[in-house]
């Protein structure tokens, strides 16, 4: 049966960062979309808003009038929509199938790597956009300024990340691949062996067409190890002098990064700005220059659409600034929920504002992460001048190690970090007037439902500006 053929289509789970962007897609398509999840979130909302049917709470009566079923690796086997959909004979697809399936017919760039992914496939659909060739995108973050702009594109190029927490984003075929780099995450999956995780990018990267390209960040030991393995035609970048791209003179201010970006393939030099911090961040705008070169695009049209890009939500989204305790104290939300990502915030919030008390709210995402990584975690804690410990964000995972966040605040305090633990929005706050310093950052961190506690304090702290 072929997709034209579908008309209803229900997610299981519609609300995930995976989900929601695939949803959107084929809403813009035409097809009658449904979905349901656990709890409601700015997602559903969204979702419901354009005209999909959101049920919260997931039972056999949600899927009954539709033709394909979604789901997610998260979604387990005993799932009532699964066993119904089986039951009534309805095709059930992976998500990422059914990403691979959208993607058919398009001239596709997919994003990879541990970290990175959201902002480099942001940076890359906003140069595509800006240069007017209407690209079609599946993002896991909200592009700062792009918000009312429908992710369907009337172009023939589309770009996506490629999730490799499953290793589904094996069911890809892009014509250019990005790896950005490679970290010791999703070990759950991977059976706690790092060298699985550098196979399964190796064997993304390989399914690129002869006619395709890998983009890769040799900065990154794994990375450069893949480089140096991969049989495909491929262009390497980083700070490395001996890269194809290379990043020199880089310099941080208060409103904007510089650096000079070099092709050493034809011996050309690009003076780069960015309004976004941090050299995590020259990176991804490096990996997108570059695929926006592959495309043909102008050089100047592609500075220009750098220079102008504003960010991602939640990606070190200066939020604004508040009054706390009669200090004013400047806000910044951010979704990074592993030691590599923290470590990246803090160097960048450091080098933006230097001199100014780094304070942190972070919420350690599920069990497995915050037990298998905890000594790095509490390595990059170590560097704020207080950091408050929420409850540990399940994502669905039982705590078969026991761990909580108990446990990061007393290795904190032993380290002699000012560390607390808050359960709630009343218990951050009597920590904040205790802790907080006059002109301080304050990092609200994590993939959970951290950015709630974001959206709290900026309506009080406005509130007691006013």
């Amino acid at each position: 049966m072929k997709l034209s053929k579908i008309k209803y289509i229900h997610f299981i789970g519609i609300g995930g960062v995976g989900m929601v962007g695939i949803a959107e897609l084929l809403l813009n398509q035409g097809y009658k979309i449904s979905g349901s999840d656990l709890s409601e979130s700015k997602n559903t909302l969204r979702l419901k808003k354009l005209g999909a049917t959101i049920k919260i709470g997931h039972t056999k009566e949600n899927i009954k009038k539709a033709d394909v079923v979604v789901f997610s690796s998260a979604v387990n086997k005993t799932n009532p929509e699964i066993i119904e959909a089986k039951k009534q004979g309805i095709t059930l697809i992976p998500r990422a199938e059914m990403l691979a399936s959208v993607m058919r017919g398009f001239q596709s760039i997919a994003v990879a790597g541990s970290h990175g992914k959201t902002t480099t496939t942001s940076l890359i659909a906003h140069i595509f956009t800006e240069a007017e060739l209407d690209p079609t995108y599946i993002i896991g973050g909200r592009i700062l300024g792009m918000e009312d702009k429908s992710i369907l594109g009337s172009s023939d190029y589309i770009v996506v990340e490629a999730d490799e927490s499953d290793a589904s984003f094996l069911h890809l075929n892009p014509e250019i691949s990005v790896l950005t780099n490679i970290d010791n995450d999703h070990l759950d999956f991977y059976e706690n062996n790092p060298k699985k995780i550098s196979d399964t990018f190796l064997k993304f990267l390989e399914k690129l067409p002869f006619f395709g390209v890998g983009i890769i960040c040799t900065d990154d030991p794994k990375s450069k190890k893949l480089y140096q393995k991969l049989s495909r035609r491929k262009i390497s970048f980083g700070f490395e002098r001996t890269s194809d791209f290379s990043i020199k003179n880089y310099k941080q201010t208060k409103t904007h990064q510089e650096f000079m970006l070099k092709d050493n393939i034809k011996n050309f030099e690009f003076d780069i700005k960015l309004k976004i911090p941090g050299k995590h961040n020259a990176l991804n705008a490096t990996a997108a220059f570059i695929v926006a070169q592959q495309a043909g695009i102008k050089t100047n049209v592609i500075k220009n659409s750098l220079k102008n890009f504003s960010g991602v939500s939640r990606r070190f989204e200066e939020k604004g600034t508040v009054q706390i305790n009669g200090k004013e104290v400047l806000v910044v939300d951010d979704y990074g929920h592993h030691p590599t990502e923290i470590k990246s915030t803090i160097q960048a919030a450091k080098s933006k504002y230097k001199g100014r008390p780094i304070n942190m709210i972070f919420q350690p995402h599920r069990y497995s992460r915050s037990s298998i990584l905890f000594k790095e975690f509490i390595s990059v804690l170590s560097d704020t001048d207080s950091v408050q410990l929420m409850d540990i964000y399940s994502a669905g995972e039982a705590n078969t190690s026991g761990i909580s966040s108990y446990d990061f605040v007393d290795s904190l305090l032993r380290k002699n970090i000012d560390a607390k633990y808050a359960k709630n929005l009343n218990q951050i706050r009597k920590n904040l007037n205790e802790s907080i310093k006059k002109d301080s950052i304050l990092i609200i961190q994590g993939a959970g439902n951290v950015s709630d506690i974001t959206a709290s304090l900026m309506a009080i702290g406005k509130n007691e500006k006013s």
